[in-house]
């Protein structure tokens, strides 16, 4: 039979890793392994085996116990030292090998802790029986892996939030709820729609990472929204109320006098929605316009008004 594994190794972390190193090793090999995404023949076993180190590894007082009696950790009593169960495997070890020239031998090991002296015991038999088979590989029911997926939306459809179905690899169909104001990259996580669980364990959750679709118009930075704001030159230079296109609908912005292009407007709360907080500004910004052709009228308007300005546009102030 070959030899496990060090669940360390499986994941691909060393001994000092902390738990937000594990759960990303953990994840990243999740997605290359699971079942419904990797076709390998070998990917289930490797699946089953990332699981398990996990499940091991991410629980503190289990990998405490890992980490002193290693792939033995089920099966030893919770109040043996670690030192006095080293000693006994080692001795039994001995014991072993001795054996292996033709005599019989007694387990050496398991006198530290009691256990009598009768000849030709195994250890593991010998630990089976005192603690109801538990001492035999029974590594009992594994949790489903948690799993990540894209969700990529419009500007639009993160503002207002809503009911979206989507197609999971493998074909599987959820109606997810979007929570109106989600931002790039925040998690949706549906409890329970992750991998499954082995022998009855509860499945892992999916977790939906929001991506925001570029638009023709608005540009997200956070909750905040700017889009341009196309202004002819006299409403720059004269000042004006117009309407402007928000995500949430039409609203009203007030240009000053002397608005060059460039200028940011601000309509504050009028960007992203908050379920717990203030929203996000939209920010309206200035483009001048000019007319593509003039009529002979608005061209002597402009001649007009060339020939009066002292302004240059040039010149540093």
């Amino acid at each position: 039979m070959a030899e496990r594994r060090d669940f360390y190794e499986v994941l691909g972390v060393n001994r000092n890793a902390d738990a937000d190193e594990i759960q990303r090793a953990y994840r990243k090999l999740v997605r290359a392994y699971h079942p419904d995404v990797n076709k390998d023949p070998g990917a289930e076993d490797r699946f089953k085996e990332i699981s398990e180190a996990y499940s091991v590894l991410s629980d503190p007082e289990t990998r405490r116990r890992y980490d002193a009696f290693g792939h033995d950790f089920r099966q030893v009593p919770p109040d043996v030292d670690p030192a006095d169960w080293a000693r006994a495997r080692s001795r039994a070890g001995a014991g072993a090998r001795a054996g292996a020239g033709g005599g019989r031998w007694r387990s050496a090991g398991a006198e530290d802790f009691g256990f009598g002296t009768d000849e030709g015991i195994d250890l593991e038999d010998l630990l089976g029986g005192m603690f109801g088979g538990r001492g035999r590989r029974q590594w009992g029911p594994v949790p489903g892996a948690d799993q990540e997926a894209e969700l990529t939306l419009t500007v639009e459809e993160a503002y207002h939030g809503g009911r979206r179905s989507i197609t999971l690899p493998g074909g599987r169909r959820l109606d997810v709820t979007i929570p109106p104001g989600v931002t790039n990259g925040q998690r949706i996580r549906l409890a329970g729609q992750g991998g499954h669980g082995s022998e009855g364990a509860q499945p892992g959750d999916l977790h939906l990472i929001v991506r925001i679709a570029d638009h023709p118009r608005y540009r997200v930075e956070g909750r905040d929204i700017y889009a341009p704001l196309p202004l002819a030159p006299w409403e720059a230079a004269l000042g004006a109320t117009v309407a402007v296109d928000t995500p949430g609908g039409e609203a009203k912005v007030k240009v000053p006098p002397g608005t060059s292009t460039g200028r940011r407007l601000r309509l504050k709360g009028r960007g992203m929605p908050s379920p717990r907080g203030a929203a996000g500004d939209f920010y309206a910004e200035s483009r001048i316009m000019v007319p593509p052709r003039l009529t002979d009228e608005e061209r002597r308007l402009f001649e007009q008004l060339a020939a009066v300005s002292h302004f240059d546009p040039r010149r540093r102030s």
